[in-house]
């Protein structure tokens, strides 16, 4: 007796439901994955992804996960809580003027200890263990980041961008690795300064053409009412962010992240996100999908 060959719907019985739903994931995010293969994609790491383990682990996944697709991923980081564990373990009180770290000489010696020797450290580890092939740097090496007094009176040794060399990183990423990028950088002194990580995020975005620049943060991205998460804006261009920090909309802490954005747009990036990083997955789910889960902002309405 001829057996006929098994239908669809009998092959399709004997595959789980979890393993069919992975493969369809997969094969929705096949025109991301062309879309952006060798693009650059800049990630300013922080918030609660650094400090949940959980989530710790999902950002070293999705990052890991960009370079296996082809994505060139590079990854600034901050360092806020643990800066601030350390001191304490010292016996020196932070202490903060305007929205800045006031960063005497001894503040400045944990900065450059713990940014540079121990949180980058400890991602390049964690990224090299999940199959990725990360390297370490500040902004003293090969003089990546000139830096320059921020211009703030009493701050002490904050810093702002002066320029970028980001030859480095274009070779690096070219040749497969992952850039971990601390916020230390020195001026042409030698003298180190602690820059916000938000900011030397987006100029090395801006430096190297970058076609995302991404922002991980604890909030969902711009809403119009702080109180209300419903209220998120998915997307806006430019103008409209200036718009919304001109009439209040956006304020506080979200203002220099919008100016990073900005800046980093008119600079040549083709889209700054603000995204969420207590979600799981967070980057995958703003890269790889149509809505994202954060605000998207690129230079004009009529740009995709």
């Amino acid at each position: 007796m001829v057996q006929s060959p098994p239908s669809q719907s009998d092959l399709a019985a004997g595959i789980s439901a979890d393993a069919a739903a992975r493969v369809q994931i997969l094969s929705e995010a096949l025109p991301y994955i062309q879309q952006f293969r060798r693009r650059t994609v800049v990630v300013k790491y922080g918030g609660a992804a650094m400090k949940d383990g959980r989530l710790k682990a999902d950002v070293i996944r999705d990052i890991v996960f960009m370079a296996c697709v082809g994505i060139q991923p590079v990854v600034v980081h901050g360092g806020g809580p643990e800066i601030n564990t350390w001191l304490g373990k010292l016996g020196i009180e932070p202490q903060f003027k305007d929205g800045l770290r006031v960063t005497d000489a001894p503040t400045m010696d944990v900065v450059e200890m713990v940014l540079v020797g121990r949180v980058n450290k400890e991602l390049v580890a964690l990224i090299n263990k999940a199959g990725g092939k990360a390297i370490g740097l500040c902004g003293t090496d090969a003089n990546l980041i000139t830096a320059r007094p921020q211009g703030v009176e009493g701050v002490g040794f904050v810093g702002e961008v002066s320029t970028i060399d980001a030859g480095i990183l274009r070779s690096l990423v070219e040749a497969g690795y992952i850039p971990i990028v601390s916020s230390v950088a020195a001026d042409e002194t030698g003298q180190a300064y602690n820059i916000n990580a938000d900011t030397v995020a987006g100029e090395i975005a801006a430096s190297l053409g970058a076609e995302k620049l991404i922002l991980l943060t604890d909030t969902r991205g711009i809403l119009r009412d702080y109180k209300d998460p419903s209220t998120l804006i998915p997307k806006l261009d430019i103008q409209q962010a200036r718009d919304l920090i001109a009439d209040g909309t956006v304020a506080g802490g979200m203002i220099p992240k919008v100016n990073c954005c900005v800046r980093s747009l008119a600079q040549g990036v083709g889209a700054a996100h603000i995204v969420d990083g207590r979600v799981p997955h967070a980057l995958l789910l703003e890269i790889f999908s149509d809505l994202g889960i954060g605000s998207m902002i690129v230079a004009s309405e009529f740009r995709a």
